[in-house]
């Protein structure tokens, strides 16, 4: 009677215990992170610091909505090249920072977002700021929310239209598109395999 007493006891206790306190490198990461995705200001800081790139580039980020995310992509000197067209390696590499933005601002702070795969197909050259636009990003949000929601590592393919801005006609004109697969990993997933090696 009492040793059956005493086992709901400990098994209570153990599950009182305190998580462990997160180390402070945990919390300036997450700090960070959530800094970055908050507006262009605190993009482009750290942009400078950790993706010189894009910093040069001046890529910017706007969320229209609730389902529609873009990029736009500014033509000036850095990012054109001898004949006077947006240079393809400033859409190209672009791509990934747009898209990634993308959907790190859909995983949140808690996911490490690696681009895996990436092909650009060009359409025509670019001779104005670039537009960056997921293809149904309301879809690909959804997407995202419902693998988040299983938990663990997961894959996610997405489309990308990439439009020139036609300033004379006010729209906008297709000049690539671009197919990506970024893999998402759990920070507390990559915390504890580095615990076990």
């Amino acid at each position: 009677m009492s040793t059956s007493n005493q086992k709901p006891a400990m098994c209570s206790t153990a599950a009182t215990l305190p998580a462990p306190k997160r180390s402070l490198y945990n919390r300036l990461d997450d700090f960070i992170s959530r800094l970055s995705t908050r507006n262009n200001f605190w993009h482009r800081v750290c942009s400078l610091i950790w993706l010189p790139f894009a910093w040069r580039s001046g890529i910017t980020m706007k969320k229209v909505g609730t389902d529609r995310f873009t990029a736009i992509l500014p033509f000036k000197r850095v990012n054109r090249n001898w004949y006077n067209a947006m240079a393809g390696a400033a859409l190209l590499g672009n791509s990934e920072v747009a898209a990634g933005m993308f959907v790190f601002s859909e995983c949140g702070t808690n996911y490490a977002v690696v681009c895996k795969d990436m092909h650009y197909k060009f359409l025509r050259p670019c001779l104005g700021p670039a537009v960056y636009g997921i293809t149904d990003g309301e879809d690909a949000s959804r997407r995202i929310r419902d693998l988040i929601a299983k938990g663990g590592e997961f894959n996610i393919d997405l489309q990308m239209d990439v439009s020139q801005i036609i300033k004379d006609k006010g729209r906008q004109m297709r000049v690539g598109r671009c197919n990506l697969t970024f893999h998402c990993t759990p920070k507390s997933m990559l915390r504890q395999r580095k615990r076990r090696v």
